[in-house]
């Protein structure tokens, strides 16, 4: 019972995490602490005069912005928590497979390996004066992270159908080859992409090159540098922040990507789940995830072009990657029911 609870609470957590992440990098508050894990030398962020001066005269180079450390050390202390929690659930797991050999061991123990690795890639990005490519690698390890705990506390809750079958291997077997399912393991690969595309453009200070709608303003096609756009290693810059290594066209390249990717996600996302919807065949619990992950991209799209039209407003930005992550949970409990079920399109 514990162990079902405390998986819930770890998906919210988890949310929270994302979110707050993604308000502290549109915030340009990455480095509000210049050091790791504390703030300017201490586990909160200085507040007396006499701590202002000490933290501003180690780090002279950065001057204490309390309005820029305060979401950063708030997105530290939640992601903390969060690793602690997941500890706590491995803990649980193990414990709990002593009377039932069925609790999940394997996805609880790469949960815990992957919140470590998550905390040395908070810290390089620190440390590394927010180097794009960690900065990315960061926000897909907490999309992957509120992924995986979403698919463990669905596995706990043992909340989808299976459909009754006489062989297990020969419905393995079967379910190996829908086609449907197919379709919904590309899906999340291609939504999986245009969200790394989404955090490359914001670490790479893209997200307002682009002022009109669909791709970009005219005569962007004359602004296309990919090497430079996609270049993820050995720019030789200490500093990352604001991208001010990178040189107009590269960042126009960076949107554009995201812009096209965009495009092709909601066409194919859009596509797969109308077909879900107007098919006979499938089972209840498909087509009502189907109908709220297409509500969810109806959402994303209109996040998106709202931050276009109003110029990346916080809350609107923030939302979007939100509703990113909701819609990927949203996609994964689509291919597990079409998995559990067994049907196909016929």
């Amino acid at each position: 019972m514990w162990l079902k609870r405390l998986s819930i609470f770890a998906v919210f957590l988890a949310c929270g995490v994302v979110a707050l992440g993604a308000y502290t990098r549109l915030q340009d508050a990455g480095l509000g602490c210049p050091d790791w894990p504390g703030c300017y030398g201490h586990l909160v962020v200085p507040k007396s005069s006499e701590a202002i001066s000490n933290a501003n005269a180690a780090f002279p180079e950065r001057p204490l912005e309390s309005h820029k450390a305060w979401p950063e050390m708030i997105h530290r202390y939640f992601a903390s928590t969060l690793g602690l929690v997941i500890l706590a659930i491995l803990a649980l797991c193990i414990r709990a497979r002593k009377n039932n050999p069925q609790v999940p061991l394997k996805l609880p123990l790469f949960l815990a390996a992957l919140v470590i690795f998550q905390g040395l890639l908070g810290m390089w990005t620190v440390t590394l004066g927010l180097f794009p490519t960690i900065v990315m690698a960061h926000l897909l390890g907490g999309f992957t992270t509120l992924c995986l705990l979403f698919l463990l506390a669905v596995r706990l809750h043992n909340g989808l159908p299976v459909a009754a079958s006489g062989n297990k291997d020969s419905e393995h077997a079967f379910q190996k080859k829908n086609a449907v399912l197919r379709f919904g393991i590309i899906g999340i690969v291609i939504l999986g992409l245009q969200i790394a595309l989404g955090g490359w453009t914001a670490a790479n200070y893209a997200a307002t090159v682009c002022s009109e709608l669909p791709i970009c303003q005219s005569g962007w096609q004359q602004h296309v540098n990919i090497s430079d756009a996609f270049q993820f290693w050995g720019h030789g810059v200490e500093d990352y922040e604001f991208a001010t290594h990178l040189g107009a066209d590269a960042k126009i390249t960076i949107h554009v990507a995201h812009r096209v990717g965009a495009i092709i996600t909601t066409l194919y996302l859009g596509s797969l789940f109308v077909w879900l919807l107007v098919r006979s065949n499938q089972t209840p619990v498909t087509r009502k995830a189907a109908s709220i992950a297409l509500l969810l991209l109806l959402a994303q799209v209109g996040l998106g072009i709202s931050n276009v039209v109003l110029d990346l407003p916080l809350l609107i930005a923030v939302a979007h990657n939100g509703v990113a992550a909701i819609l990927m949970m949203a996609l994964i409990f689509l291919n597990l029911s079409l998995y559990r079920s067994g049907r196909t399109i016929r």
